[in-house]
């Protein structure tokens, strides 16, 4: 049973009744809006969605981000020093990536050696049991 004063309680975690949400009334009713994205997303819409390039006076479709890689290329084959340097740093930057992939797939000697007793284990563990099984094989043929 709910004492009336319990209601009336003002104070920490207890705010006034006339001040406290009503119910099915949101806390934050201006927030962000449904379906809004954010940038990431559109980013990632923008540098993945087609347009067509002439390669070789030929039409071609790529991602715009290719495109601006391309285009990136061009000026710093052009003697642009900014965009030779940017490239030069997207080169880097990519190749540490695939080497940071490339180690984290390897084994630490730690778990290498988990691993090769885990094997031996199980193989010790098939040979007692083909061992058995011959033992019992004999047992019944006598």
């Amino acid at each position: 049973m709910t004492n009336s004063n319990d209601d009336d309680k003002v104070g920490y975690g207890n705010p006034p009744k006339h001040s406290r949400f009503r119910k099915g009334q949101s806390g934050n009713s201006r927030g962000r809006p449904k379906n809004s994205r954010n940038f990431a997303t559109d980013l990632q819409e923008v540098l993945s969605g087609k347009m067509t390039i002439a390669e070789n006076g030929r039409p071609k479709k790529v991602s715009a981000q290719f495109a601006a890689l391309l285009r990136l290329r061009e000026k710093a084959l052009k003697g642009d020093a900014r965009a030779l340097d940017r490239l030069l740093g997207l080169a880097q930057q990519s190749s540490e990536d695939i080497a940071a992939r490339a180690a984290e797939r390897e084994l630490t000697s730690g778990e290498d050696e988990i691993l090769q007793r885990y094997e031996r284990q199980i193989l010790e563990e098939a040979e007692i049991s083909m061992q058995l099984d011959n033992a019992q094989e004999q047992a019944n043929d006598e």
